[in-house]
């Protein structure tokens, strides 16, 4: 599976920060935003985008000490006192980003590995789908990952709805997004991906009982493993460098899209970012699993594998889920790292002509000789777009 951003494929915000659900600035691209990037208003809120509310500096100074936007999205019509007074609304507005990261990263992984379970645990009851072949095949999971990280996006516009780590840290790199959002992004995408595979084992627990038989929890190559339900196993032929390969090309084709579709300076006739973004990442991420997802499963994304692998982890399939496949479990949470950062460098040195490390002397390297002017200039850029 996916992605990420994500996003998720993906893909943090406030007025001034980045938001997948409209368009103009962006954390993945500082000269369109990635999903849900909120919009600089210096002239003005666009239509149907709510304004900043009033935020409390006693929020203030814990948001800006994590990196984050320090005035949080809020809903103008709600008062003051909701917003500074009740405790829940403080936490709430306080980590409001991180906690769209985790939303967003638990309805990628819902429907995807939903869609997993109803596919491989449907075959086991063929008698009782509707055409006596059992509840879907291999392009349904495409579509339901494709569905999921698509309503993510959605559900995580106040973030950017990155959805993805590797997005994440590619965002850090290339597009200025506060590094000190890093932590708090991916832990709350860990948390979403963990949390989703607890709902799904949940809801098909009596189903996993029938493939296997009761508290016996199997991992791939096994006959009757439930396992690749919640993360991905490698085919047994596969060497680690076509393992490593297929997640380093999936997710470098995936930043590569991820970025193309926000570059509002190279759309010609046809503009993809803004409404546009969430329905494109679904048909990004329905052909990455369509074309490179058979040998690894396309986890391109350490919050869709590792959160679900800890879950079968802690419900009893033991140390097999990280021992399967050669020590496989640590491909998918290492490859789409370099993947992405792969891409967004291809995307930046080729086509991208906005604000980028690589669109400066010698490709950015300077930075690395004067690496203090290097951070005061970034920091000077995250004020001057309102990220921090």
């Amino acid at each position: 599976m996916p992605s990420l951003e994500g996003r998720t494929l993906h893909t943090g915000r406030s007025n001034e920060d980045d938001s997948t659900k409209s368009g103009p600035k962006d954390s993945l691209s500082l000269n369109s935003p990635p999903p849900g990037a909120f919009p600089n208003l210096e002239n003005g809120p666009p239509s149907g985008r709510r304004p900043s509310h009033k935020t409390s500096m006693t929020l203030i100074q814990p948001r800006t000490w994590m990196g984050l936007q320090p005035q949080a999205p809020l809903q103008e019509e709600h008062d003051e006192f909701e917003h500074n007074a009740l405790w829940w609304s403080k936490v709430k507005i306080t980590l409001k980003e991180p906690f769209a990261e985790m939303w967003g990263t638990f309805i990628l992984v819902l429907f995807g590995c939903g869609g997993i379970a109803q596919v491989s645990l449907g075959k086991n009851f063929p008698n009782t789908s509707p055409d006596g072949i059992g509840y879907g095949d291999w392009q349904s999971i495409n579509w339901c990952f494709g569905l999921g990280l698509m309503l993510g996006v959605y559900v995580a516009g106040d973030s950017g709805a990155y959805l993805n780590p590797a997005v994440t840290f590619t965002s850090c790199v290339l597009r200025k997004l506060p590094w000190r959002r890093m932590p708090l992004y991916v832990l709350g995408q860990l948390i979403g991906g963990f949390l989703a595979a607890g709902v799904v084992y949940a809801n098909y627990i009596n189903s996993i009982n029938a493939a296997e038989g009761h508290n016996i929890r199997t991992v791939p190559p096994a006959a009757n493993a439930t396992a690749g339900i919640f993360a991905t196993y490698p085919a047994s032929d596969l060497t680690k460098a076509s393992q490593f390969f297929e997640q380093f090309i999936a997710s470098s084709l995936l930043m590569f899209l991820i970025l193309a579709l926000q570059d509002d300076s190279n759309k010609g006739s046809f503009i993809a970012s803004g409404s546009w973004f969430p329905l494109c990442l679904f048909f990004v991420m329905f052909g990455i699993g369509a074309a490179f997802g058979w040998q690894t499963g396309f986890a391109i994304n350490l919050a869709r594998d590792f959160g679900p692998r800890l879950w079968t982890y802690c419900v009893g399939y033991g140390s097999d889920v990280w021992s399967a496949g050669g020590y496989y479990f640590w491909i998918p949470m290492v490859a789409p790292f370099p993947g992405c950062l792969f891409g967004g460098i291809l995307y930046d040195l080729f086509i991208f002509t906005g604000q980028s490390p690589i669109n400066q002397p010698w490709f950015g390297l300077g930075q690395l000789v004067n690496p203090r002017k290097a951070i005061q200039d970034r920091l000077r850029h995250q004020k001057e777009q309102g990220l921090v």
